[in-house]
């Protein structure tokens, strides 16, 4: 019997969309690149609850609403909405994704005629996946992106993730020490395969250095660190605001770009902005907001260092796109960071939460005469197409193994 070819409902909340542009676009990036080998239907659910018109008045971007149907690149997105009581009933969200979802996918099964259920993040996704995936009767693929760490303090979360991880037929994770932390919560060990994030190298990669200084009114001969993500407290840009006085003691004209805006986890520009004015560091601190990735070259050539004091990462693709650009990465040793970051010639790895040698590696780094093009050949052996290649191969596997 010839074997059916994957075609995949991509089952995640955290992806872009006309009033997101941002959010998730790493996700987007890996999976509309396996589009480009077997079909693909992005499910995006989208959380509502009846009052939340009134919580706007009080916090204006509070849960966008994107429309029901989007069409990205040629890929159909459909963002339906789901019951979800902010700061509540956190446990019942996997249920209730599922039961919003059931609809959409009912529709998909006629139109589409899906065989596998591709989610991302244990939980609430891959929770809700394995419902959908046992009522539709299809297998499920859940990929591990990190947030299964601090969620699984959480118990009532910790037991939903792991009976979502019970019942996929298959688990990625875009890191080992990801993978090893689960399987220490009681994850199967022989369903879980490690694939990282990769890189779009012609996205990614250095452009002149002075245009792009330029580009954003930097001296030509200043140092300057930085960071890209959304503006959350888990990214870790107060703890680079931080020694930003100490450094400035060595490196008076030093500036620190942050490039990124809201998040679905929140934002905290207004915080970022009042700790720079009370440190007296406004004027070596630019907020560039938002950009859209393929502009993210930009900064990334203007700059000479990247830097990102997180706290909680699995694969962060941030990392190989600045590497990309040419930049050593100065980062803390949480998740994955330490396997993207693996030799002294990318950058450094510091503790997390020790602001003395947090500075001290960005001053080593600063000083550094780096090897960028050591560092951009390592970004191109972690492109994009190796790691898609294996994952569809896995796909077919999943759907000859269902046959």
């Amino acid at each position: 019997m010839k074997s059916q070819q994957p075609r995949l409902i991509v089952y995640c909340s955290l992806f872009p969309s006309s009033v997101q542009p941002n959010a998730g676009v790493f996700i987007r990036e890996r999976l509309f690149k396996v589009g480009q080998h077997c079909p693909i239907v992005v499910v995006s659910p989208v959380p509502w609850f009846p009052f939340q018109n009134l919580l706007r008045r009080f916090k204006p971007g509070f849960r966008p609403q994107p429309p029901r149907y989007e069409n990205q690149k040629g890929v159909d997105v459909y963002f339906p909405r789901f019951f979800s009581v902010p700061g509540f009933l956190k446990n019942l969200d996997g249920f209730f994704m599922a039961l919003g979802s059931m609809l959409t996918l009912y529709k998909l099964k006629k139109s589409f005629v899906f065989n596998i259920i591709d989610a991302h993040f244990a939980y609430p996704d891959g929770y809700a996946a394995t419902l959908l995936g046992r009522w539709f009767k299809v297998p499920v693929t859940i990929t591990l992106r990190g947030t299964e760490v601090p969620l699984s303090n959480m118990p009532g979360r910790k037991k939903r993730l792991l009976e979502a991880l019970a019942d996929a037929t298959k688990i990625f994770s875009v890191a080992d020490s990801l993978k090893r932390h689960v399987v220490s919560l009681g994850a199967q060990n022989d369903k879980i395969e490690v694939i990282g994030n990769g890189v779009d190298t012609d996205k990614f990669h250095p452009v002149d250095r002075l245009k792009a200084r330029e580009r954003f009114a930097l001296p030509e001969n200043a140092k300057v660190l930085i960071s890209i993500g959304g503006l959350v407290d888990r990214k870790g840009y107060h703890r680079v605001i931080e020694v930003l006085p100490a450094l400035l003691n060595e490196f008076p004209d030093l500036i620190y770009i942050i490039v990124g805006g809201a998040s679905p986890e929140g934002n905290n520009r207004h915080f970022l902005e009042q700790q720079t004015a009370s440190l007296n560091v406004s004027d070596h601190v630019r907020f560039l907001g938002p950009l859209p990735s393929d502009e993210l070259k930009y900064p990334l050539s203007a700059a000479d260092v990247f830097v990102l004091a997180t706290a909680n990462e699995g694969w962060a693709n941030v990392f190989l796109e600045a590497m990309a650009c040419g930049l050593p990465v100065v980062t803390t040793d949480v998740g994955g960071n330490k396997e993207v970051v693996n030799d002294d010639n990318l950058g450094e790895i510091v503790s997390f939460g020790n602001p003395t040698e947090l500075q001290e590696a960005l001053s080593k780094a600063l000083n550094k005469n780096w090897n960028k093009n050591s560092i951009i050949d390592y970004a191109k052996q972690n492109a994009w197409q190796t790691r898609v290649d294996r994952l569809v191969t896995i796909f077919q596997g999943v759907i000859e193994d269902k046959q």
